[in-house]
């Protein structure tokens, strides 16, 4: 049996053979340790970092993503990045997150943040967060300005944050 039919076997059997088109449309979600997310928390650019912490299977977080998507496009060609830090599974990454971001054509950054022990992590981004999703941490570090949320947010909410907090 050559290469071909046993390709064209595997792809059957599994059911999953994409195409090359199909394949430019799938996006890459880095799976990260907690350096990576360390990179936006300590930056010292005057950017302003809107980070959303979220996974695939929380409804209010699914809910409010849209409001990030339209503030990163809003603020496109602007010193504001809309990060969207998946908090699902490392083993949901193949079958969930990248799924999940390309079905719903997310342009903002998004990974996973591979860090299983919660309590390493959390107070960094924010003492007072319970490890609640949604969660939003928005901050610009050049200008010392920083803002926590634990809760579902809007469009509207955003952009009062943003031109009330961060102006």
């Amino acid at each position: 049996m050559g290469y071909r039919p046993l390709l064209f076997l595997t792809c059957f059997l599994i059911g999953s053979c994409l195409t090359g088109s199909a394949v430019a449309q799938t996006r890459a979600v880095p799976l990260v340790k907690l350096p990576h997310l360390q990179k936006f928390l300590h930056s010292k650019s005057d950017t302003t970092y809107v980070l959303n912490f979220w996974a695939t299977w929380c409804q209010p977080c699914v809910e409010e993503l849209p409001s990030f998507e339209a503030l990163q496009k809003q603020y496109a060609g602007k010193p504001v990045k809309v990060i969207l830090v998946s908090m699902d599974f490392a083993k949901d990454l193949e079958k969930r997150v990248i799924p999940f971001v390309t079905r719903n054509n997310l342009k903002s950054t998004v990974f996973v943040l591979d860090e299983p022990d919660q309590n390493a992590w959390i107070d960094l981004v924010d003492p007072s967060w319970s490890g609640a999703i949604p969660a939003t941490l928005i901050l610009n570090n050049a200008r010392k300005q920083r803002f926590f949320i634990e809760k579902p947010l809007t469009l509207p909410q955003l952009q009062d944050i943003l031109t009330s907090k961060f102006n």
